[in-house]
C-alpha cells in the first residue's frame, strides 16, 4: 500500500469519526420565567420544546405541562424555507410555516387556513445556552397580544419522550 493510499484512508477515517456540529436550535428548551418589565409569561407557565435541523427541516416538538392535568403537546415537521406544511392535531392551527432568517434567528407562522394566528420569532444566544421567542398570537377569541419568552437550554439532545 503507498503512502497516499494511507493518508487518504486516514484523513476519510478521521472525517466519519468527528460528529456533525450541531445546529444553533437543536436541543430541549426549557421556559425560564423571567421578572423583566415587558415579559408577560405568567409565574406558573411550564414549557419545553425539543428542536432539531435536520438537512433543510425543523423537526418540532413541544409540552405545555402548566396545567399537569391537561398537557398541551404540539409536534410537526417542516421546511426551513417559509414553506407552508400541515400542521397535525391543533384545534388553533392547522398550518405551520418556519424560515430560518439568520443563523441563530427563526420565524415560526402558526396559522389557520392561511390566517396567521401566533408569530414567533426565535433568537438563540451564539453560545447556543438562551433563546428569546418573541411573538403576536390571537387567542380563540380574537383578541391580539404580544409576548416575550425566555428559555434555556437543558439538554443538547433534541430528543423528546415517545
Amino acid at each position: 500500500m503507498n503512502m497516499r493510499a494511507i493518508v487518504a484512508g486516514l484523513a476519510l477515517s478521521a472525517a466519519l469519526a468527528v460528529p456533525a456540529l450541531a445546529h444553533p436550535v437543536d436541543g430541549a428548551w426549557k421556559e425560564q420565567h423571567n421578572d423583566t418589565p415587558g415579559i408577560t409569561t405568567p409565574a406558573n407557565f411550564k414549557l419545553t420544546i425539543w428542536m432539531k435541523v435536520e438537512g433543510d427541516e425543523l423537526h418540532y416538538y413541544s409540552e405545555n405541562t402548566t396545567q399537569p392535568d391537561k398537557p398541551y403537546i404540539s409536534e410537526h415537521v417542516s421546511k426551513l424555507d417559509g414553506t407552508v406544511a400541515p400542521f397535525p392535531n391543533q384545534v388553533r392551527f392547522n398550518q405551520i410555516s418556519t424560515l430560518l432568517t439568520e443563523p441563530h434567528e427563526l420565524q415560526v407562522l402558526k396559522m389557520k387556513d392561511g390566517d396567521v394566528i401566533a408569530g414567533e420569532f426565535w433568537t438563540f444566544s451564539k453560545d447556543g445556552k438562551t433563546a428569546v421567542r418573541r411573538g403576536i398570537s390571537k387567542n380563540p377569541e380574537g383578541k391580539s397580544r404580544a409576548y416575550q419568552e425566555h428559555f434555556v437550554k437543558v439538554t443538547d439532545k433534541p430528543q423528546h419522550r415517545k
